[in-house]
């Protein structure tokens, strides 16, 4: 039996479109699925319940993704062991590719491949994904920014936990070498991109921050890929229909990186930091991968 892990906090808008694609021709006994709810105000656990066997609902009081993987950690049963955000959309047989890579030995930790929805996105967040989804090391051991992630049992036994660190994704992702890290292809998740700019400065400003935090918490331990400039300058050199995106790209790179740097001098960014422009059904979905 497969066991999924989710981490929902006031997913209502969100929540049955991820369950209703894990769940959908699901044989008896096959996954679990564990829906935990931390901090809930909203209708997340009554409409999570409502989907009966095989989802299980959990609520805890405090109001945090690591407390919810962890508590979901304690009550699964099965491996692999998926753990995958409320707001992404994967299907079963996607679940069931990246189960089967775990289980032939493939390696030790795997992502899907991540789709961007920009349906309802503005252009210079358009823009943006034009130039992130063409740099090299997102096709380096486990795309970047897929929502989600499955273990094997030998990689959940790597480390004990999840520590209390906002990017849990790079955390499980470091604790690997890259020969132990995969991609499973034909395995997707569908991650809707931030509609506007504001919200897009949001969330990378939030990932910035969980990588300077896990290179703090964690020193010598590697917290991102290599990124060779001289690769990524060769890589968009050779696609003259990104260059009007370069400067934007570059703009908001530099200041992500800024605002970063200023809210851990501060210590805070506590907060979820999500993209509340994302809560809602996926309309007109146009996907880049």
């Amino acid at each position: 039996m497969v066991s999924i892990i989710i981490p929902a906090h006031n997913e209502e808008s969100v929540i049955a479109r991820n369950l209703k694609a894990l769940t959908q021709g699901a044989a008896p006994g096959e996954i679990e699925v564990i829906v935990v709810c931390n901090g809930c105000t909203d209708r997340t656990a009554r409409i999570a319940r409502g989907f009966g066997e095989p989802v299980k609902v959990i609520e805890i009081e405090v109001c945090s993704k690591v407390a919810a993987l962890n508590a979901g950690d304690a009550v699964a049963g099965g491996f692999p062991r998926f753990y995958i955000d409320a707001d992404v959309v994967m299907d079963l047989e996607s679940v069931r590719r990246m189960a089967a890579a775990l289980e032939r030995g493939e390696g030790l930790v795997a992502w899907p491949e991540p789709r961007t929805d920009l349906s309802r996105a503005s252009w210079p967040v358009r823009a943006y994904y034009a130039v992130w989804r063409e740099l090299p090391y997102n096709n380096h051991g486990g795309k970047v920014g897929a929502g989600a992630y499955a273990l094997s049992r030998e990689g959940r036994s790597r480390f004990g936990a999840f520590p209390d660190v906002i990017n849990d994704d790079g955390f499980v992702r470091y604790r690997f070498e890259p020969a132990e890290r995969i991609t499973v292809p034909g395995a997707c998740s569908i991650v809707e991109a931030p509609r506007t700019l504001a919200s897009l400065v949001r969330v990378k400003t939030r990932v910035r921050v969980g990588q300077f935090q896990l290179r703090d918490r964690f020193p010598g331990s590697p917290v991102a890929d290599r990124k060779s400039p001289k690769a990524l300058l060769t890589s968009l050199l050779r696609r003259p229909r990104l260059w009007p995106c370069l400067p934007l790209y570059a703009g908001i790179t530099l200041l992500v990186r800024s605002r970063a740097r200023r809210l851990c001098a501060r210590a805070q960014f506590h907060e979820w930091g999500r993209d509340e422009s994302t809560r809602g059904s996926l309309v007109g979905v146009n996907v880049e991968s």
